[in-house]
């Protein structure tokens, strides 16, 4: 399966396997935490980031030189079983709807749903979170109904608020911080899900499962 995957260097002591192919891949994910389990106990590596189908490591060069790190990953690449996430399962009450959910009512309606199904579709699922990135405690979060999937805002927002509930293509996700964002809102939580004073600053971690549950619907 090595021809699958691409290796670049990210400056001098990083490398980055891509193994995208398209569309997110739930399969693909869970063989990058295996990878990315097993290189944490290896002896040069000093960080391992995985992303959204892809895999970021740091190592010492003096340690493991990059040629040989790049030829590990290859190995471990065509090597690397999934197992099953030790991850915390973690629940977000969430009011859906209401002023705040700016995009709710045309999020149900392109689904073609009613809001109390889409919010059942919504809350019914387990989530996985597939990596933490592109803000402070943002995690990526796969398992999201097909039907709830909606492309990204073509303008996105200024400014959308910590705790917005959000839809963004196949993935959920939670706003950590006020941010720019192109994705859609769906409802609020008040779960903070980034303190910069706290020990891990993020609530998510890769491999964690997360679900929604119902705290209320304004109407």
């Amino acid at each position: 399966m090595t021809d699958r995957i691409t290796i670049s260097a990210m400056g001098d002591a990083g490398l980055l396997l891509d193994a995208a192919q398209g569309a997110f891949d739930d399969a693909i994910q869970a063989r990058l935490h295996a990878m990315a389990a097993t290189l944490r106990g290896t002896g040069g590596i000093t960080e391992t980031v995985p992303g959204m189908n892809n895999l970021m490591i740091r190592v010492a060069p003096d340690r493991l030189p990059p040629d040989r790190a790049e030829a590990l990953l290859r190995d471990l690449w065509a090597s690397a079983t999934p197992q099953p996430q030790a991850g915390r399962l973690i629940e977000i009450p969430v009011i859906y709807a209401g002023r705040r959910a700016e995009d709710f009512d045309a999020w149900a309606q392109e689904a073609g749903l009613t809001a109390d199904a889409a919010i059942a579709a919504h809350s019914g699922a387990t989530y996985s979170v597939a990596a933490v990135g592109a803000m402070p405690g943002f995690g990526y979060l796969s398992g999201l109904d097909p039907r709830l999937a909606r492309p990204r805002r073509k303008s996105p927002r200024a400014s959308v608020p910590a705790g917005a509930v959000i839809i963004g293509g196949a993935q959920a996700g939670v706003m950590p911080i006020t941010a720019p964002s192109g994705w859609h809102i769906i409802g609020m939580t008040d779960v903070p899900l980034f303190d910069p004073a706290a020990d891990p600053p993020c609530l998510f971690a890769p491999g964690d499962r997360v679900r929604f549950t119902v705290a209320g619907i304004a109407r």
